[in-house]
């Protein structure tokens, strides 16, 4: 299963148990109250669409059940993180490498268009981001993984498993490959070492990127919890925030001065390679928005876990994830046109046409890299929890040698990977039309619609909604994987 910090306990374990805040009932009163068939029932007055259908208890009795709780009936450990701690590990999990690419779809999508595109993919990750906390709690799963397995089964759970794995690891490979673009450069641009010191053996991409995963990255993945990182994450959602402030001052600026021509509001039509960039740019979208492989890590590190804080904490996420994203796409490619590249920060190595241009630069380039070291940490904790899961069993017990093991293993995997795939909008292109729209949508929509057979969990919008992001995904996904595949021939022929 994807693991979390928690050892996953059997369902006959008095340590695993759902509880509610009030004092305990006895056995028959929970069972009157809902509790049935191992699950316990919880209320849809904070749902998504609202809806107040309880068919059990008072009003929103249930909706304060947390995922796990302890042995003497409290509703868990003082220790944890409160809810600004986990709104910044969830916003770091989603504002990562995606943001970098998004100024590149805004030029195949146009500005009206882009807008609604990144308005509504987030609304839609928050709403299965909401599945997914309502069903962990209905089902008492403590992972991602775990709660596709009492949904769907074990071939369903090896699947999410993997496209976790293969996800969180193009995501990692992705961050190294920006930040050599970034401090060595490429043949069309001048990297900031060069710049900063000239060219020498400092200069060399990948001597350079092995640097910064020995130096920075390795003693940050090697911590063992999430909420250790919090602080980190929130550093990351700040520089995220500083590199969106300066591009949108900078975008400002040159749009006051009549530097900056009139932006396409709608997709480009002219050419087949335009048209194949369609087919491919909403699934790089998506994976802008993966962030679900960490929601119950998160959930069960908070202080008071509740279905209801959760619900907060991802909506706030996610309004601030789409804000982040809308201000970046647009002063990219307002800044840079068409010539915006697939790595946005590629693109601010030269003047920019107004005052203190290179020290922005700087400013732009180095902040951002900080920002991918220490979101790093936090996607790799997800990808060794799966990999531990899958290897050696969600039982198996704790051991720090073998997590570090395991982490010095996956780094080197991502290290190499990082020397072979040439740029990332080829790894966003397939990620995000497999296991992102998988792990994003499908899964959680499968999960809401296969356990809610007695209809007791979803409204009948929200079951017609499940349905609905459920073929649209599919079909996402399949013109995206025959839009890459006919874009390799083309280039290949």
């Amino acid at each position: 299963m994807v693991n979390t910090n928690y050892s996953a306990l059997p369902l006959t374990s008095p340590s695993l148990e759902l509880q509610s805040n009030p004092p305990p009932k006895s056995s028959a009163a929970a069972n009157a109250n809902g509790a049935h068939n191992g699950h316990a029932k919880i209320s849809k007055q904070d749902s998504f669409l609202g809806e107040v259908e309880d068919g059990g208890g008072g009003e929103g009795e249930h909706d304060e059940l947390p995922l796990i709780g302890d042995g003497d009936g409290s509703a868990g450990p003082p220790e944890g993180s409160g809810v600004a701690g986990a709104v910044f590990n969830l916003a770091t999990s989603i504002i990562g490498a995606g943001i970098m690419a998004l100024p590149a779809t805004m030029k195949v999508l146009g500005v009206a268009v882009g807008l609604v595109s990144i308005l509504v993919m987030g609304i839609l990750s928050e709403i299965t981001i909401e599945l997914l906390v309502r069903f962990s709690v209905r089902c008492r799963a403590l992972s991602y993984g775990e709660l596709v397995h009492k949904a769907l089964g074990r071939p369903a759970s090896i699947v999410a498993q993997m496209c976790v794995i293969i996800n969180n690891a193009g995501i990692l490979v992705v961050y190294l490959i920006i930040i050599g673009d970034v401090m060595s450069g490429s043949l069309k641009h001048i990297g900031v070492m060069d710049q900063l010191i000239g060219h020498g053996e400092w200069d060399n991409r990948r001597l350079l990127i092995l640097v910064v995963l020995v130096v920075f990255l390795t003693p940050l993945c090697a911590l063992e919890k999430i909420d250790s990182l919090s602080l980190s994450s929130a550093a990351s959602v700040a520089l995220a925030i500083v590199f969106v402030v300066v591009s949108c001052i900078i975008a400002a600026v040159k749009l006051i001065e009549g530097k900056i021509s009139t932006p396409r509001m709608g997709p480009d039509f002219s050419s087949r390679a335009a048209m194949l960039d369609l087919l491919v740019v909403i699934p790089i979208m998506t994976n802008a928005y993966i962030c679900h492989f960490n929601v119950q890590p998160i959930y069960n590190e908070l202080k008071e876990k509740t279905p209801r804080n959760m619900y907060n904490i991802g909506r706030i996420s996610t309004v601030l994830c789409v804000v982040v994203y809308a201000l970046t796409a647009i002063s990219g490619y307002l800044l840079f046109g068409d010539d915006t590249e697939s790595d946005v920060l590629t693109n601010f190595d030269k003047d920019l046409g107004i005052k203190f241009s290179s020290v922005l630069n700087y400013i732009v380039r180095i902040g951002y890299i900080i920002h991918l070291v220490l979101v790093f940490p936090v996607v790799h904790f997800s990808l060794r929890q799966t990999v531990d899961s899958l290897i050696f069993g969600e039982l198996a017990p704790h051991s720090r040698k073998k997590m570090l093991a395991l982490t010095a293993v996956l780094l080197a995997l991502i290290y190499l990977g990082s020397t072979m795939i040439p740029n990332i909008w080829m790894a966003f292109k397939f990620t995000g039309a497999t296991t992102g729209l998988a792990l994003g949508f499908m899964f959680p929509a499968l999960v809401a619609l296969r356990l809610d057979k007695e209809g007791e969990c979803l409204g009948h919008g929200e079951r017609l909604l499940s349905l609905g992001m459920l073929g649209l995904a599919v079909i996402v996904s399949v013109v995206g994987v025959v839009g890459n595949v006919y874009s390799l021939k083309s280039k290949s022929d």
